[in-house]
Order: structure tokens, then sequence, then C-alpha cells
């Protein structure tokens, strides 16, 4: 699958558990580093030797500490590594979850896949791993449709109001009081009704559940 990857992650806890569904997926000694800096050198170094590395998965946010790196965040070291090789396959493994902040990753720098910490990344990674391998990219399925129809979704603060609203448990037909106890518009239950299933059309979602867990998973609400 990969001869030689280098995974980039300052919790140590992340970074066995994704040794972990590498080696279950028959990789061996996959290295880690948990610096920036120190990574963009590990890959200089490999790439003059008979081994380059072919598979990097970095997160997109590391804490500062005691050691001063030049390189502070994942996007820059993307950026870096893409100057200096180019052809190197690689795998976001973050909490970030904004669509904005990951396409121009996949836009500009050309990232082969991205998974989300959160439920079920362990499968994730193993489908991401294995998608790398066969020669195709991995991304979110509501990523997938966006990029089909040519637009991100944004949503208003109308949009998360109600969404968040649903989340906290309140019945739908009970949420136009609320909206016109805090003066929001529109507070009509026909208009409510209206933009939900305009939202859960554009992700072919069925359900109200549906939309609040994809909500919650990407840090909309």
């Amino acid at each position: 699958m990969f001869e030689r990857v280098l995974i980039v992650e300052d919790h140590e806890s992340v970074s066995n558990s994704v040794k972990q569904a590498l080696n279950d997926l028959g990789v061996d000694n996959p290295e880690h580093v948990s610096y920036c800096d120190y990574a963009l050198s590990w890959i200089k170094k490999a790439i003059v030797t008979p081994q380059p590395y072919d598979l990097l998965i970095t997160d997109l946010s590391f804490e500062e500490d005691q050691t001063v790196q030049q390189i502070t965040d994942g996007v820059a070291l993307i950026r870096a590594v893409r100057e200096v090789q180019p052809d190197l396959k690689i795998l976001v493994f973050t909490a970030e979850g904004r669509l904005e902040v990951i396409r121009p990753l996949i836009e500009k720098l050309g990232i082969n896949a991205y998974v989300r910490k959160a439920r079920r990344d362990t499968q994730e990674l193993k489908a991401a791993f294995e998608a790398i391998a066969n020669g195709r990219n991995y991304f979110p399925l509501q990523m997938k449709r966006s990029e089909r129809n040519g637009h991100s979704f944004n949503f208003s603060t109308y949009d998360i109001t109600i969404i968040r609203l649903l989340a906290e448990g309140k019945k739908q037909k009970d949420i136009p009081q609320c909206l016109q106890d805090n003066k929001i518009t529109p507070s009509s239950l026909s208009s409510l009704e209206k933009r939900l299933n305009q939202i859960k059309d554009e992700f072919s979602f069925t359900t109200n559940e549906q939309l609040i867990a994809y909500c919650k998973d990407f840090k909309i609400i």
C-alpha cells in the first residue's frame, strides 16, 4: 500500500491511533514527528534517498511550546511540501470542519484526502488510505456534492439559529414562537419549513436529525 509514511501530529494519542489504522492495513513502521519544521526537514532529506515518503498525514493546528518553529501550521507545511515534493500524497486529519478552510487545500494545494477528527474517524482513515493507495482522492460526501454543484453552501445566521434550536430539542412547530420572541424574521412555520427543506435538499438529507449531525460534525453549530 505505502512504503514510507510520515505523520505530523502533536498529540501522541492521535498519532498512535493513526499508526494503528495503518498497521491494520499492512503498513509497517509509519514515522511520526510533532513539529512542522522537522517534518519538512525529514521530507527534504528523504527525497535524495532511494525511498522518499509516499504519504504525508498532517493536522492543521499545532500547539505552541518552547520549541521555536518557522512553520507553525499544517497549511504552511503543505504549501512548503508541495514546493519540494509536488507529487507527495497528502492526507489532512484535523478537527477543522469549515469548508472554507478545507476547500483551498483541495483546489490550490491539491491534497488527496481529508478526514475530520470525529465519530468513526478510524474507519474513515482506513477508507482514505485505501482510496489514495488505489489512485483516488477521498473527501466528505457533502464536500463532493458541493464540488459537483460548483459552490459551497453558506449557512446564514438564520439557518444556524433554527438548526441550533432543533439541536437543543425544540419541536419544529414551536420554533416560530422562539423566533418571534427574539424578533427574528421570517418567523412563520411555513417559512421555517421551506428553509429547512431547501437546506436538506442541498445535502440530500431526508431528516432534520441528519442535518443536525452534519452541522455538529462540521462545527457549524
